[in-house]
Order: structure tokens, then C-alpha cells, then sequence
């Protein structure tokens, strides 16, 4: 229910744009060390039919596809930062780089083979994410 883009910063100073939507959803998505295929799958499932758009009558109703959507995901491995202890967070239930990547990679071929437009970030890349928030609606998805 946004409106985003996401940029990746060069050396130079200078940033290039990887992902833009006009209407649709911003995924920041992390892994875990027990994400696998299935889960993926339940995710993917999960978020093309999600009903988060108003309707005629303003009512949550409306899907993706029913409104053009398109979704910009964007890999943050700092969504399993742990800071129960002390003042730096742990990153100890993230998933190791090699595997997070092939876990995004693997993620956003499922989303684009259910016929969605797929915008993306750069993975492991300091990027700036630009959005406009559509609404009071975030929402945490985990299985």
C-alpha cells in the first residue's frame, strides 16, 4: 500500500536506483537459519493474496491484483536483531549471507512466477529505501 524506491550506494557518493513501485507492497524480508522451500512457498502464497486495499466502500478487500500492484522487496537481515542483551544487537538468529542470498534469490522467483511485478533492492548492499506509507497498515508475517 505504498509507494517506494530503493536505491544502492555507490563508492562515488552517488546512489542508482534497483526497485520502484507506484502501488503495492514493500516487503523487507529476512531469513532465519530454518527457512526453507516450504516456507518460502507459504510466504509467497501468503502476501500475492493478502486483501490489505480498500474497496468502494474503504474496506480492506482488494488484493494485488485487483489493484495493479507490483511489490518492492528488500533483503534487511536486521529484522532477527536481538537486543534483549546489552546495547549492540545480536545477529546470531539471522541466516549466514551465503544462505540468506539464495534464500531472497529463491524468494523472489517464487513472487515473480505468481505473476506479480517484482522490483527488488540489491542484496547485502547499503541502500536508502524511499516510501510512502498508504495507510496505517504494517504488518510482521512469520510462520
Amino acid at each position: 500500500m505504498s509507494r517506494a524506491e530503493v536505491r544502492v550506494r555507490e563508492d562515488g557518493g552517488g546512489a542508482r536506483t534497483t526497485g520502484r513501485i507506484t502501488t503495492g507492497f514493500v516487503l523487507l524480508v529476512g531469513f532465519t537459519h530454518d527457512d526453507d522451500e516450504a516456507r518460502l512457498a507459504w510466504m509467497a502464497d501468503k502476501v500475492i493474496g493478502l486483501r490489505l486495499f480498500g474497496d468502494g466502500e474503504g474496506k480492506m478487500n482488494l488484493a494485488l491484483e485487483d489493484v495493479g500492484g507490483a511489490l518492492l522487496v528488500v533483503s534487511q537481515f536486521t529484522l532477527y536483531g536481538d537486543a534483549d542483551k546489552g546495547r549492540r544487537p545480536s545477529f546470531i538468529d539471522a541466516a549466514r549471507p551465503e544462505a540468506a542470498e539464495r534464500l531472497y534469490e529463491r524468494f523472489l522467483e517464487m513472487l515473480t512466477a505468481r505473476d506479480v511485478p517484482v522490483e527488488r533492492g540489491e542484496f547485502g548492499a547499503m541502500m536508502d529505501v524511499e516510501l510512502v506509507n498508504d495507510g496505517p497498515v504494517t504488518l510482521w508475517l512469520e510462520r
